[in-house]
């Protein structure tokens, strides 16, 4: 079933690997083209829905293994092109047929998702935007930042957090890379109780709005 339909576009949201890697599947009702994001382990049950469309692209948010495990899978069954950020792509499996900037948009009959790069839990970091929804990776989930490894790290992720995710409207799905959905407005709102705390100056790690 897919997790919900936004005009032409059809999404889907299957949870892969032991990590609880979410892919995501997009696919245009009206030419049977398709995107996928993110390409966890054991990718068996995407694929599935994916039979009967033609994946035009697979779009890496990030290139930590956990999001590339099945990558090869994915490309041997659809020939899809890869897309990544330039600073991310020396580390995946395969050669990157597309190179990703920030605003670049990325098409497949209607679908047309827009890249917003927001370094910080990795350097080329990158989330997507349709419509209304938000597929966030490892950059920002519910409770919080992605991981970070430094505070300088952690500083940079909320600077592209604040500065470019929350600069879209309090109504957007936030899709992030494991887990649970959540709603950019609550999210904003518990950034404020974060920002209105102090911390220490080697804050960094798994970091929650509401708790660190």
């Amino acid at each position: 079933m897919p997790l919900f339909t936004d005009g032409e576009v059809r999404v889907y949201k299957t949870s892969c690997g032991p990590f609880d890697n979410n892919a995501y599947l997009l696919v245009c009702t009206r030419t049977g083209e398709s995107i996928i994001i993110d390409a966890p382990a054991e990718p068996g049950q995407v694929l599935e829905e994916a039979k009967g469309t033609n994946v035009r692209a697979i779009l890496i948010t990030h290139n930590h293994g956990d999001h590339l495990a099945g990558l090869d899978e994915m490309v041997a069954a659809t020939g899809a092109v890869v897309h990544a950020h330039a600073a991310d792509a020396d580390r995946l499996p395969l050669p990157a047929g597309r190179l990703v900037e920030d605003g670049d948009v990325v098409t497949a009959g209607s679908i047309e998702l827009r890249a917003i790069y927001t370094p910080g839990h990795t350097p080329g970091s990158t989330c997507y935007v349709l419509g209304n929804h938000l597929f966030s990776g490892d950059t920002l989930f519910p409770g919080g930042p992605g991981r970070s490894r430094t505070p300088e790290h952690l500083q940079q992720i909320i600077d592209n957090i604040t500065g470019k995710l929350f600069t879209l409207p309090d109504d957007t799905f936030l899709l992030p890379g494991h887990g649970a959905d959540g709603v950019l407005g609550k999210s904003k709102e518990d950034y404020r109780v974060f920002a209105g705390r102090s911390h220490a100056p080697d804050l960094c790690g798994d970091v929650t709005w509401l708790e660190s």
